[in-house]
């Protein structure tokens, strides 16, 4: 058996300030893509991923037997695959920020659900709304606490605007241009980030009134007004306020920026040759960078591995 793919994501705009209702802006990103299939022969690497989906199984089990209004899923098919060898063939990179274990759990909704929400349905904002509410439950198993943004995303494979916690809604986002000079990209730490970790820190930092009101009077207002931009395609306004986020997050989120590009993310910003921000919750893997032009900023980030996602 081989399961239907599902995408790994990109979080334009909106990590950690969407946890305090700032705007967000998610993205499908079609380069890395995982889907289930059942290896009788158990090589090590399936085993790792199938013993993975056992636990989850036991996970989704509990979940059921507490929240039954909320999921129901066809357990006994669940563990008979994962007994049969079931595993999660993937290329999308763990601890990188795109979105590993979203695909995932879009994956195991698509195949276990019972009376599932399609994506061919008339998809209302409660519809979204309760998938989102049963994404995040299910992907608690892996980070903690969940938005359930990730598995949306990928389940939908659509971009997603999220306006504050309860509205959400698919986007339409501007078309890409073919030669457009201007790009957004991802730029390779070499290392991978734990999320965990990195809300903890951020959630002992939200009990700082300091922080707490940089968050709301500088992060927010930025991130909102980067999201507005992008989706109005306003480039020149976009540049301006991504410069801004990207100088925020360098004076309040440095131990989201692994220690050796914290010189590199200054350069960009005093250069303007490009901007770089977090990538999902940071620590390692990869960061975003904004550029107006590629090519310069390809000659300022010599030796470093950039993959662009997008160019306007």
């Amino acid at each position: 058996m081989r399961g239907p793919l599902f995408y790994s994501k990109i979080l334009l705009f909106g990590e950690y300030g969407i946890i305090k209702d700032s705007k967000g802006l998610s993205i499908p990103y079609n380069f890395y893509n995982g889907a289930l299939k059942i290896d009788e022969n158990r090589t090590i690497a399936t085993r790792r991923s199938n013993e993975n989906l056992r636990r989850f199984s036991e996970y989704l089990s509990e979940v059921q037997n507490e929240k039954k209004a909320l999921v129901t899923f066809d357990i006994d098919a669940l563990k008979q695959d994962v007994e049969n060898g079931l595993y999660f063939d993937s290329s999308i990179p763990q601890g990188y920020g795109v979105g590993s274990s979203g695909a995932l759990v879009a994956a195991i909704y698509d195949k276990y659900a019972q009376d599932k929400i399609t994506v061919l349905e008339n998809l209302t904002r409660e519809k979204l709304l309760q998938l989102k509410a049963i994404f995040a439950e299910m992907e608690s198993f892996f980070h903690g606490k969940s938005s359930g943004l990730d598995p949306l995303n990928s389940y939908l494979s659509l971009p997603i605007l999220i306006n504050s916690t309860d509205n959400i809604e698919p986007a339409g986002i501007p078309s890409q241009t073919e030669n457009g000079k201007g790009a957004v990209f991802l730029l390779d730490s070499g290392s991978t980030g734990e999320t965990a970790p990195m809300v903890h820190i951020f959630m002992e930092s939200m009990k700082q009134e300091g922080f707490r009101n940089m968050l709301k009077d500088q992060f927010v207002k930025h991130t909102d007004a980067c999201v507005d931009d992008f989706l109005n395609g306003d480039v020149k306004s976009l540049f301006g306020n991504i410069k801004q986020l990207s100088k925020v997050v360098l004076d309040n989120f440095k131990p989201m920026i692994p220690k050796q590009f914290h010189t590199l993310w200054k350069k960009g910003i005093d250069t303007n040759a490009y901007y770089l921000k977090l990538c999902g919750s940071g620590g390692g893997g990869y960061m975003l960078g904004f550029t107006q032009d590629i090519d310069k900023a390809r000659n300022a980030l010599k030796g470093y591995n950039l993959e662009v996602v997008y160019n306007f």
